[in-house]
């Protein structure tokens, strides 16, 4: 081609599904947002992160149109809570944590309820077939397990067919075979271009699930990326976790050969490290040259509970609990 103007190479930026941009939200003195950026692209999982009283909470609320901004932008599929509320309940879904459902509704009578709220959406069948929950739709709900129960409730949450689809620790208390199942039927939404915003307190979920993860503490965002990109930002790829008789002081920690950084756990230690082949032949030889015996010894790829806890002194899980 000559003589024309070349083609732009650039790719185009996908579409977003969230936009937040200065998001301020004060209770009274108290603030518990301080103003936040976000971006998520149509079709991917957000997965949002925090120690109790980070401000997640209150984030996911404005985010659902529950409660009000204080300051800044909130958009969902290009529209607001202020001018287009009654448009976006009909195209987003919204699973908490725990839901009480009629016991005396069978999981279709309760599907079926809440379908008829909308004004389109999927069929009750395909809602009830979307959580494989087709051998229970005679049953009443006080009668399902705590998986089916939680199923029931992301399939009355997905009635609508929403664009949006946010998750309240979704898993909780679930055994890991209906934790897996739930996890399949999230990478399938995800698989039809439906955008997901999960809270969780399994960090391996959020590995799994993400394809962006937030931090926040104290109202603001500490950290943002991929789980691959928040996992090298620590500086670590190994992490060493043993005990030892005696125990080894923190200048002796140091010395091993590609050494991150250290935290003592109970009795014992938590290395992170670059090289694991070059550190771990180096711990042996620090702990015979203090004269020290080990008692427990393991070593794991660092994952996002150790960014977590890089970040904000503590582990999630402990904190949630």
């Amino acid at each position: 081609m000559s003589g024309g103007v070349q083609p732009s190479l650039a790719s185009t930026p996908p579409p977003l599904a969230i936009e937040v941009k200065g998001l301020i939200k004060r209770f009274e003195d108290t603030v518990a947002v301080a103003g936040i950026d976000l971006e998520v692209p149509v079709g991917q999982c957000l997965g949002l992160l925090g120690p109790n009283g980070a401000g997640k909470t209150t984030t996911v609320e404005i985010l659902e149109g529950l409660q009000p901004p204080t300051a800044g932008k909130v958009e969902l599929l290009g529209r607001s809570w202020a001018r287009d509320a009654k448009y976006l309940r009909e195209h987003i879904g919204i699973a908490l944590q725990e839901t009480r459902f009629a016991e005396r509704l069978t999981v279709e009578e309760t599907v079926r309820l809440f379908r008829s709220f909308y004004a389109q959406g999927l069929t009750v069948e395909e809602a009830i077939g979307l959580v494989h929950l087709e051998e229970k739709r005679h049953t009443y709900s006080m009668k399902l397990s705590g998986g089916q129960r939680q199923r029931l409730a992301l399939a009355v949450a997905l009635v609508a067919d929403p664009q949006i689809l946010f998750l309240d620790e979704p898993t909780t208390g679930l055994d890991p075979q209906s934790r897996r199942a739930l996890w399949d039927v999230i990478e399938g939404l995800k698989g039809k271009g439906r955008t997901v915003v999960l809270t969780t307190h399994y960090m391996e979920e959020a590995q799994v699930l993400c394809d962006q993860v937030v931090i926040m503490d104290h109202g603001r965002i500490v950290a943002q990326g991929t789980p691959p990109q928040l996992i090298a930002s620590i500086g670590a790829e190994q992490i060493i976790e043993f005990a030892s008789t005696p125990d080894l002081p923190a200048e002796a920690l140091a010395e091993v050969p590609t050494f991150v950084s250290a935290r003592s756990r109970g009795d014992g230690h938590t290395l992170s490290v670059r090289e694991l082949h070059t550190a771990l032949p180096g711990l042996l030889s620090v702990v015979a040259a203090r004269g020290a015996r080990l008692r427990h010894l393991s070593t794991r790829q660092a994952t996002l509970d150790d960014v977590f806890l890089t970040l904000t002194g503590r582990a999630l899980r402990e904190e949630e609990s």
